[in-house]
C-alpha cells in the first residue's frame, strides 16, 4: 500500500507510525508528505549504503518548502531508540551534538515522516570524525551562467585528479544549478591537510582559466565566473546527500552520475526530480558503484601535484614572455 493511503508502514520489521501524509509540501508540483515518504522508500537500497555509518544533519520543513526551515543537527528527544546516532564533538568550542546516522531503510522513512526534505552529510565517518574518507569540490556557477562551464569544470577537474594525479573521482548534481566532485580517501589524516590539498587543485583550475573560474567566496568579487568552493572539506562540515531530495521548486534530487552524461552536452540537471527518478533508478546502473574500492591516499597525489604545477607554471611564465616579446 502507498504510504499516501496509509497510517502504519513496516519496514525491516520497523513499524512507522505515519502522520499528515496530505500535507502539501512542493505546491507548485502538488507533492504532498506521502510523497516524500514513498520517494525516500523506493531510493533507499540505492542511498543508504552512501549514508551508514555517516553523521547526518537534517533540513526539516514541517510546512513544506515554503515554510520555514529547521536545521537539525541534535537528535530530538522524541525520536525512538532504534535510529542509530553519533556524537559528534564541537572543534573549538567543547561538547558535542548528537547526530542521526541513517543506516536502515526504516531510518529514512521516519525522517521523511518529520518533514526531512533534505538530508546532508559529513564527509568522515563515526568510526574516524576527525579524519575524511572524501573530499569534494562544489562547482557553483552565478545565476546567469550555462551549465556548459560547470560541466567543463567538471570533465577537467576529473582530468586532473584521475590522468595526473591518479585518484579516482566521482560526480553528482546538487538539486540546485552546480555539480559536486567527489573523491574518496583513505581516511589517514585530518581535515586541514585534506582541505589545503583540495584548495591548491582548485587554484590550478583556476589559474588555466582564470576568466570563468574563480575561489572567491564573496558573491560580488566574483563577477561572471564560477565558483570553486573547497570550504566544505572542513571539520563537521556538510554536503547535500546522493539522492537527497531538495526542498527547491520541481523537488529536484541530487543526483548521481556518469561521466559520460557529463560529457553530454545535453545534460541538465533540472532533468533529476522526485517524479522522474523512479525511471533512472530502473534503467541506470549506480554511476557510483564500487566506490568504497577506489580510496586514496594524499601522499603520491601531492607529488603529483608539485610537478603539474611547475610544469604549468613554467608555461605560463614562458607564454608570458612570448607575450612580452611580442609586443
Amino acid at each position: 500500500m502507498s504510504a499516501s493511503h496509509a497510517s502504519l508502514v513496516t519496514s525491516g520489521g520497523v513499524p512507522i507510525q505515519l502522520s499528515h501524509l496530505d500535507k502539501v509540501f512542493f505546491p507548485e508540483e502538488g507533492l504532498r508528505k506521502g510523497d516524500l515518504v514513498d520517494y525516500y522508500r523506493l531510493v533507499a537500497t540505492r542511498m543508504i549504503p552512501y549514508l551508514r555509518d555517516r553523521p547526518v544533519v537534517l533540513a526539516r520543513y514541517p510546512d513544506g518548502v515554503t515554510g520555514e526551515q529547521i536545521l537539525q543537527k541534535n537528535v530530538p528527544r522524541h525520536f525512538p531508540d532504534w535510529i542509530s546516532r553519533v556524537e559528534v564533538p564541537r572543534r573549538g568550542r567543547g561538547g558535542a551534538v548528537c547526530q542521526v546516522v541513517c543506516d536502515k531503510p526504516a531510518t529514512l522513512l521516519y525522517l521523511a515522516n518529520q518533514a526531512c526534505i533534505e538530508l546532508h552529510l559529513l564527509l568522515s565517518r563515526s568510526s574516524a570524525l576527525d579524519q575524511p574518507d572524501q573530499l569534494i569540490f562544489d562547482l557553483d556557477p552565478p545565476a546567469d551562467e550555462d551549465f556548459g562551464v560547470v560541466r567543463r569544470c567538471a570533465l577537467d577537474l576529473r582530468r586532473l585528479l584521475e590522468d595526473d594525479l591518479g585518484l579516482t573521482a566521482y560526480v553528482k548534481t546538487t538539486g540546485g544549478k552546480g555539480l559536486h566532485v567527489h573523491v574518496p580517501l583513505r581516511a589517514n589524516e585530518g581535515f586541514d591537510p585534506v582541505r589545503e590539498f583540495a584548495r591548491e587543485v582548485a587554484e590550478l583550475l583556476v589559474r588555466a582559466d582564470p576568466d570563468h573560474r574563480t575561489l572567491q567566496q564573496r558573491v560580488e568579487q566574483r563577477g561572471n565566473r564560477l565558483y570553486l568552493d573547497v570550504q566544505r572539506n572542513g571539520y563537521a562540515q556538510m554536503a547535500v546527500a546522493p539522492y537527497s531530495v531538495r526542498a527547491r521548486p520541481a523537488a529536484p534530487v541530487a543526483t548521481p552520475l556518469h561521466w559520460a552524461e557529463v560529457e553530454d552536452a545535453r545534460l541538465n540537471p533540472r532533468w533529476f526530480t522526485m517524479r522522474t527518478i523512479a525511471d533512472r533508478l530502473a534503467n541506470t546502473p549506480d554511476p557510483w558503484a564500487g566506490m568504497a574500492r577506489h580510496r586514496h591516499g594524499l601522499t603520491a597525489a601531492r607529488r603529483r601535484l608539485g610537478s603539474v604545477a611547475s610544469v604549468a607554471s613554467a608555461a605560463s611564465e614562458a607564454s608570458g614572455a612570448e607575450d612580452r616579446k611580442g609586443g
